[in-house]
């Protein structure tokens, strides 16, 4: 803030000393200041003074020598001078004038013109902008560093929500460089055409949007769940832009879907326990009635008794299934190498890939990737994922891509097919007990996969188009 009270530092740079006396001479005229007036000759030092930062104001004359007062004003502003320069010339000249101005000199005064009430004013004009400027470059610097420090993702675009600016948090949603991101536009990250209309629609209508969910998918796609803000704003020049917030709610998302997931699986559990009791009871008075009409029965009725008694096991054996299902997976743990189990699984699955003739693609690292888990049961759970992509294929070109990757955070193995894909509206029913889109299925494969996946403190995601195919992708996250 400019305070009229405290010495003003004055800085005269001029080659010429009678220059140098008259001009301190009108300075020492100036009433109600204290000033310090000091000189330097020289070019390069008068750089030096600059970059010391030890003055208030410069008065710098056109004629330094070899160089002029142009080149000096280029110098400082490429080493960030904040303090106000004034160019003095001999003899006025609109040209320089234009140039001195425009390079970032505050004022453009003429020797043979200058009064102390002229310097007065000048001086006065010159620390009043630049404590202003200051202010302004301080508050910039400010909310700059808010904005880029910023833990959600912040953003501006043009219209037509084309990227103009975004903060770190930002890039790192969109997975990508922040670079990468300019000049790209918000929809092309927003893949439900659904959305992207009343995006647009809504933001036409009412210049803002508030808290509206949406799926977004990154750069490396990745789909996040989001809650987008959007408002229109106007900077100083009247221009129109868009002003962005989007808050990252995916772990959230999938807190919430693990807990709804958990608890359907213990309900499930314990409708299981109650049937299996209710059943199990009338079965083994069947299976008792049967060993005593054995001995009664003739031997062309012998074959009835043997249906009854086939179906009865299978009734058992699938009260068995769906109890092992629902309660939570007993492990095993110790130290296992990802692509191994990769391997032993598809060693099991390989008839039917090669049956099916499956082109089978494998992508491990150069190292092994270790976790800690139980091998027999992770076999199963991506023996289910495997099986269910090989039956999702029903055309004579068939892919099976399996990915095993390592990062600093997580473990992950990716199962990718080309099969039919599954409908958006079965993707969140998928590892609920019983749902089953087979006609033959129980739907038990997929809620098993999930329990054997969580007690290892692991999570999955599935994306899938229909006709296109399906990804699972089963997290391992390190410690």
């Amino acid at each position: 803030m400019y305070d009229p009270s405290k010495p003003v530092r004055i800085l005269i740079i001029d080659d010429d000393e009678d220059d140098f006396i008259l001009t301190s001479g009108f300075l020492k005229g100036i009433e109600d200041r204290t000033l310090d007036i000091q000189w330097c000759y020289n070019y390069k030092a008068a750089l030096q003074q600059i970059a010391s930062k030890a003055f208030d104001l410069y008065l710098v004359d056109y004629r330094l020598g070899a160089k002029t007062g142009i080149d000096l004003l280029k110098e400082a502003m490429s080493m960030n001078c904040e303090e106000p320069i004034i160019l003095l010339t001999g003899k006025g000249n609109p040209n320089i004038d234009k140039q001195a101005m425009e390079m970032g000199a505050v004022d453009y005064l003429v020797k043979a013109e200058l009064t102390t009430e002229k310097l007065e004013r000048c001086i006065r004009y010159s620390l009043e902008r630049a404590a202003s400027t200051k202010a302004l470059r301080s508050n910039e610097r400010k909310y700059r560093n808010i904005f880029e420090k910023s833990k959600e993702a912040v953003f501006t675009t043009d219209q037509a929500l084309v990227f103009r600016d975004v903060n770190t948090a930002m890039s790192r949603l969109a997975g990508c460089d922040k670079h990468q991101l300019l000049n790209s536009n918000l929809y092309q990250l927003i893949d439900n055409e659904s959305t992207r209309a009343q995006i647009q629609e809504r933001l036409a209508k009412a210049g803002e949007i508030n808290d509206m969910e949406l799926e977004f998918n990154n750069t490396k796609g990745k789909k996040r769940y989001c809650i987008l803000n959007l408002s229109l704003e106007r900077d100083s020049n009247n221009n129109v832009y868009v002003q962005g917030i989007l808050h990252d709610i995916t772990n959230q998302k999938k807190t919430e879907r693990a807990t709804l997931l958990a608890e359907k699986l213990a309900a499930t559990g314990r409708l299981v326990r109650t049937l299996a009791h209710e059943v199990r009871n009338p079965l083994s008075n069947i299976h008792m009635s049967l060993e005593q009409l054995n001995g009664l029965t003739r031997d062309e009725d012998r074959i009835y008794l043997d249906i009854i008694d086939r179906n009865g096991k299978r009734i058992n054996d699938l009260i068995t299934e769906l109890l092992t299902s629902s309660k939570p997976a007993e492990m095993s743990f110790e130290k296992i190498a990802m692509q191994t189990v990769i391997d032993d699984t598809i060693a099991i699955a390989l008839d039917r890939i090669t049956l099916k003739q499956i082109k089978l693609k494998l992508n491990y690292p150069e190292t092994p990737c270790y976790i800690r888990g139980d091998k027999n049961k992770l076999k199963i759970a991506f023996l289910n994922i495997i099986i269910n992509a090989i039956e999702a294929i029903s055309h004579d070109h068939g892919e099976l891509s399996i990915a095993v990757t390592s990062t600093e955070e997580s473990n992950s193995v990716e199962i990718s097919d080309n099969g039919c894909g599954i409908p958006t509206e079965n993707l969140s029913k998928l590892f609920e007990p019983y749902f089953t889109s087979k006609r033959n299925g129980i739907g038990l494969g997929l809620a098993s996969t999930l329990n054997i996946i969580q007690a290892h403190n692991a999570t999955v995601e599935v994306r899938s188009k229909v006709d296109e195919g399906t990804t699972f992708v089963v997290i391992f996250n390190h410690g």
